[in-house]
């Protein structure tokens, strides 16, 4: 997953009804248009048989990864946070054992050998009380509903536990042993401010504070948030991806048994999250925060089969991702982690008298999972290196389990230097399927619908494991959806396919968009989650071959704006600065020998910008995204050269052009992704997709000649007088785009139509020499391309019919910035 950024989101609760009725009801009972009265924009025709590409039970799915605090005070039930007072410093600056607690008396966090295990190593010594605050803003409860409390205690002392809104109940801890005891409170109101006290009669040690809803999903123990686990059902995904991600590959790569302290900020291990959850150790949270793994791959796996989902693990490489770009040199560390594989897929499916297979028995479940597809290694930018690491993982896996699929990747980008190899390596290799990501922008979406109708039919089948368009607004849903059409169409290729994130806790974001948001007593689907939840219910078993004509497409612009400085945990020099038009003319110049700076301007407010010795300098080497532009540059074709000298720091230089607004720009990436990748990315909104990726350091104290030659839509790049790539952004955007699938089991054609333009499309449908039903039912997501689906109100919602007048062949319109889904039945 690409870098992170924070977004604000209103505080309010929201408001869901008559006005988001309003929105889209008149639009999507629209009546037929007669065929002889207009003239359609598109003609749709379908083939008169359904020969395309069968889809699979599994064409889309879902991934979760915790980010955005989307496990602990998300999906996972546990409504106290820090329950084992394991939080430390090195999972967020001002943690510690006693974040989210409140004491009175003496309550003092210990880690000595009367600890509870060696794997949950602090445990609290109390003679007073300690209040837990929860999540967010506190405990939420319902009135009427249970609570089961637990805490494991040693010593002899009265607890009197409380819990806003409920009566309380006292637990006589005895004994100089550790012992779990149990209660349950019934709420007698509904509140999302409560809180749970625990006070002692005397001096006693407790660990392992837990209060859960009786109502969790399904009714399990240790088991998931309703609300959050019924919308994930409700998406009827055909695999859970889990636990990510950056998640995976990321951290320190010690082995589960690694030294006995348990190091903090470790890779993430399967080995760590199962058995009893008492005994599961916590860990540093990649995204910045601690994670309990109370959620762990037994219930990762309980949860994939309750809602009749095909797991599906990402496990480590021992390749680090996601800006680390480390690799392993220990190789019993590797072998050891390649047992790991061997030995999960033995927890998932083995019998109860094996080891693995006991274990996941005394859990709770006899029976095989079923596992048949595991993952190995996720965004890894050392191709190489990832792939030998892949190539043994593969080797051992296949050796005991023939039949696994095994799926490889192919980097954190959609095209560039590492893409390229790792495909190259994976078709060679016959790889079972390949994961691809990408975050990009709405219309790279629109642009791209045909990105896997070249794709070799007979090599390795696409895995889509992450893809979302660049922000949270229903435009870019409307593209997302645009781009589905395509990932059906090729079916045969892309076999699987998966929006990320899945989950975000409104108060607590690392990353965005986002399909499902929540807080602590509420949630609500994005724009996204009520596209795919469409489209996911709406799959079908086969594409019917069609065909679209008419319309139009829009035609990319010049790049033109203003030229920009920046630097990213880095400090760097520019100077001789200038703008020249191909004949010489020259647009603008700064040596800045004057002293000052005049004219430029700050884009992000981060930084410190200064002139210095002839030079523009930024100073800090701990700040990120610290931008300033000049000169507006009108001219379509133009040369933009400087000089850049890194002075210190873990990065090199950004230099931007084609300036529009705060996020919509282009900039050239040198020494990015801690010194390591060179890369052109287009910021769109509040995010950056990569256009140009190449290896690339950048060397302190050298000076570098940049130039950046514009002419129209493209551009070259030169570094030191010599090339070093070049790109064409030219693509056409195309709006409206559509796909047919059959539904075997209902005798439905199902034809999907996304109109992703401003105007309404009146388009006719030939259905061949079929004979249908006269009416159909009728699906629409349609509105204000700009709305968002909020926990104050969520304007974008399906609205379905039943409409007349549907025949062979009959015309409609589709409705500006809408999505439509007819089911037509064939007789």
């Amino acid at each position: 997953m690409p870098t992170p950024s924070i977004f604000p989101w209103h505080s309010r609760k929201r408001l869901v009804g008559v006005a988001a009725v309003l929105v889209s009801l008149p639009l999507a009972v629209a009546p037929p248009v007669s065929a002889s009265a207009v003239e359609p924009d598109y003609t749709i025709r379908v083939s008169p048989t359904a020969n395309g590409a069968a889809l699979s039970k599994q064409q889309y799915g879902v991934f979760f990864e915790d980010i955005n605090y989307a496990a602990d005070g998300g999906l996972y039930a546990e409504l106290v946070r820090n329950r084992s007072f394991e939080f430390t410093a090195t999972d967020a600056t001002g943690f510690n054992g006693l974040t989210a607690w409140t004491t009175t008396g003496s309550a003092t966090v210990v880690n000595d050998d009367q600890r509870l295990n060696d794997r949950n190593r602090n445990y609290l010594a109390l003679d007073g009380s300690v209040t837990n605050a929860g999540f967010d803003s506190g405990i939420a409860t319902r009135k009427g509903e249970r609570y089961d409390f637990s805490v494991w205690a040693r010593g002899t002392a009265s607890l009197r536990v409380t819990l806003t809104g409920a009566e309380p109940v006292t637990i006589a801890a005895a004994g100089d042993t550790w012992k779990k005891y149990t209660a349950t409170f019934r709420a007698a109101t509904t509140t999302d401010k409560g809180r749970l006290t625990v006070a002692s009669s005397g001096a006693v040690k407790v660990d392992e504070v837990s209060l859960f809803p009786r109502d969790t999903y399904k009714g399990r123990a240790n088991g998931l948030r309703a609300d959050l686990a019924e919308k994930i059902a409700a998406l009827h995904p055909g695999f859970v991806r889990f636990p990510g991600g950056c998640l995976v590959n990321t951290g320190s790569m010690y082995s589960y048994d690694a030294a006995a302290n348990y190091p903090r900020a470790r890779s993430y291990q399967w080995k760590d999250t199962v058995g009893p959850v008492e005994t599961r150790a916590t860990n540093k949270n990649f995204w910045g925060y601690n994670q309990s793994y109370g959620l762990g791959y037994y219930e990762y796996f309980q949860f994939s089969e309750d809602i009749g989902a095909m797991p599906l693990p990402v496990l480590p490489a021992l390749v680090t991702g996601c800006g680390q770009n480390q690799a392993t040199v220990d190789d019993a560390l590797l072998q050891r982690h390649v047992q790991d594989a061997l030995d999960l897929i033995e927890f998932a499916n083995g019998p109860v008298t094996s080891t693995w297979g006991k274990l996941r028995a005394q859990m709770g479940h006899p029976k095989p999972f079923g596992l048949t597809t595991v993952a190995v290694g996720n965004e890894e930018n050392l191709p190489d290196a990832y792939w030998a690491n892949f190539l043994k993982f593969e080797s051992a896996i296949k050796a005991k389990y023939p039949n696994f699929t095994v799926v490889s990747n192919s980097g954190p980008d959609d095209q560039g230097s590492t893409f390229e190899n790792l495909w190259a390596k994976n078709k060679a290799h016959g790889t079972d399927m390949v994961d691809e990501h990408y975050y990009n922008s709405p219309s790279w979406f629109l642009q791209n619908n045909a990105r896997y109708d070249s794709y070799d039919r007979n090599g390795p089948k696409v895995f889509l494991g992450e893809y979302a368009s660049l922000d949270a607004k229903f435009a870019n849903s409307l593209a997302e959806a645009a781009y589905m059409t395509g990932l059906e169409r090729n079916a045969d290729v892309v076999k699987m396919a998966s929006y990320a994130p899945l989950l975000a806790d409104v108060d607590n974001v690392q990353w965005k968009p986002d399909m499902i948001w929540f807080d602590n007593d509420e949630s609500w689907g994005s724009t996204s989650y009520q596209m795919q939840k469409l489209f996911m219910n709406n799959v079908g078993d086969r594409v019917v071959p069609s065909t679209v004509s008419g319309g139009g497409v829009v035609q990319p612009k010049p790049i033109t704006g203003a030229i920009g400085l920046s630097t990213w945990r880095t400090a760097a020099t520019y100077d001789d600065v200038r703008v020249t038009r191909p004949d010489g003319t020259v647009i603008y110049s700064d040596d800045f020998n004057d002293g000052n700076a005049d004219g430029w301007t700050p884009v992000a407010g981060r930084g410190n910008w200064t002139v210095a010795d002839g030079g523009y300098a930024q100073t800090t080497t701990d700040t990120e995204d610290t931008m300033v532009k000049a000169a507006t540059v009108t001219d379509t074709d133009y040369d933009y050269t400087l000089k850049a000298t890194k002075q210190a720091g873990a990065e090199g230089f950004l230099v931007a052009f084609g300036i529009q607004d705060t996020g919509n720009f282009y900039w050239w990436n040198l020494g990015g992704w801690n010194n390591t990748q060179g890369a052109v990315e287009k910021g769109v909104t509040s995010a950056k997709e990569q256009i140009l990726t190449k290896p690339n350091t950048v060397t302190t104290g050298r000076t570098y000649d940049l130039k950046i030659s514009v002419r129209g839509t493209k551009v070259t790049l030169y570094l030191d007088g010599q090339e070093w790539g070049s790109f064409d952004d030219n693509a056409v955007t195309e709006p409206f785009a559509q796909v047919v699938t059959t539904d075997a089991k209902t005798g439905e054609l199902i034809v999907k139509v996304v109109n992703a333009q401003d105007t309404p499309a009146t388009t006719r449908i030939d259905l061949g020499k079929r004979k249908v039903a006269g009416t159909a039912k009728m699906t629409v997501l349609a509105g204000d391309p700009g709305e968002q689906n909020t926990r104050t109100a969520e304007p974008i919602l399906p609205v379905t019919s039943t409409i007349k007048g549907v025949s062979s062949s009959f015309t409609r319109e589709f409705p500006a910035n809408s999505v439509t889904f007819l089911r037509i039945r064939t007789r």
